[in-house]
């Protein structure tokens, strides 16, 4: 893993990320009449969208001089350099050199699969720079459903992937960095019931906690008779999580039913590296509004960037000192079921991606 790359070495031979996969790029809304720059799994790129709606992914480099197209315009035809005015198509082929007619063939630059999927930006990145699309990026119904409001933004990481799906699958510690908003009594959150089980790639994670106190973000957007009956679900894919959380008034009906009622907050995580010590956090979080209250969407919307922020706090000082202390052994405890599965699954899909590559 880290061996120096030569200049013909594809990058995929070495990178530590499972590839041939749809990994989450941004949202919808992210993408108006400007170049969006972002780096994904090593990969530089510039994301834009075109006037008749056509959304596309470009690496970030002209081929004449290097400057990156992400400092130049979006056209009705593609993206114009900002340097000599190279104009590239959605499939980085440069159709347009401003003073010359001749266009050399090997003016292009590498393309991207980019889709848009209820309003959410999905990027292909293969093992080989031939790799095409085996299926259609995933779905995700909860934007679409009117039961539900939602709102989102995103999040830079100074720490690798992994420590984030640490963090989102492991929820115990709710109760110690989330006190003001969704946290609650941290011996409750550490005791909690827990089942973690694994289907395939996917890991699921299920935490109960009957009869609690319900936390600031609750109490505030539905109207509680008291106690509630709480819970936590998350599913992990490699590339984004979905977690369910919320409460219903205590002993009101059954934590386990898939059409439970009371306060729901239903989570879309898109954790995509950056590089390999930084990483990318797209998120939503959608809720459903009590009839009977005033909307308080943008609340838990505010809310819940806030625990991500605070989140991101503690995430980028572990990073920092696992840096400062190479080599230590971590001790593992209960809470840590779920991050473990995570790991070995990304680690068969790594060892995957690697065989599927040239030379792998």
């Amino acid at each position: 893993m880290n061996a120096i790359l030569s200049a013909a070495a594809p990058l995929s031979a070495i990178a530590p990320f499972p590839l041939n996969r749809w990994w989450v790029a941004g949202f919808t809304w992210e993408l108006t009449d400007k170049p969006l720059a972002r780096t994904f799994l090593n990969r530089a790129m510039v994301l834009f969208r075109t006037p008749d709606g056509t959304v596309s992914a470009l690496e970030d480099r002209c081929c004449h001089k290097d400057l990156p197209l992400s400092c130049g315009s979006v056209e009705a035809r593609g993206l114009r350099c900002g340097y000599h005015g190279l104009l590239y198509d959605c499939a980085g082929v440069c159709i347009e050199i401003p003073g010359q007619e001749h266009i050399p063939t090997k003016a292009r630059v590498p393309a991207y699969p980019l889709r848009e999927q209820d309003q959410i930006l999905w990027v292909w990145i293969g093992s080989t720079p031939e790799s095409t699309p085996t299926e259609d990026p995933p779905h995700y119904a909860v934007h679409n459903d009117p039961k539900y409001k939602f709102g989102g933004n995103s999040v830079h990481y100074d720490a690798p992937y992994q420590l984030v799906h640490d963090n989102l699958l492991d929820l115990s510690h709710l109760g110690y960095v989330h006190l003001k908003t969704i946290g609650g009594n941290p011996g409750l959150h550490m005791n909690a019931e827990l089942k973690v089980t694994a289907v395939d790639d996917v890991v699921r994670v299920v935490r109960l906690m009957p009869d609690s106190e319900p936390p600031p973000t609750y109490a505030a957007a539905w109207p509680f008779k008291g106690r509630i009956d709480r819970w936590q679900e998350v599913e992990f894919q490699v590339s984004h999580l979905l977690i369910w959380t919320g409460g219903m008034d205590a002993g009101s009906g059954d934590i386990r039913a898939p059409d439970r009622e009371g306060f729901h907050m239903r989570g879309f995580h898109g954790v995509t590296p950056e590089t390999d010590h930084t990483s990318h956090y797209f998120w939503t979080i959608a809720t459903n509004p009590h009839p009977d209250k005033q909307d308080v969407t943008q609340l838990v919307v505010d809310q819940t960037a806030m625990t991500f922020e605070e989140d991101r706090v503690i995430i980028d000082a572990q990073w920092q000192n696992q840096r400062r202390f190479p080599g230590r052994t971590q001790l593992g405890i209960h809470v840590d079921a779920g991050p473990a599965r995570a790991r070995r699954v990304i680690d068969a899909l790594v060892r995957q991606s690697h065989q599927a590559s040239p030379g792998g």
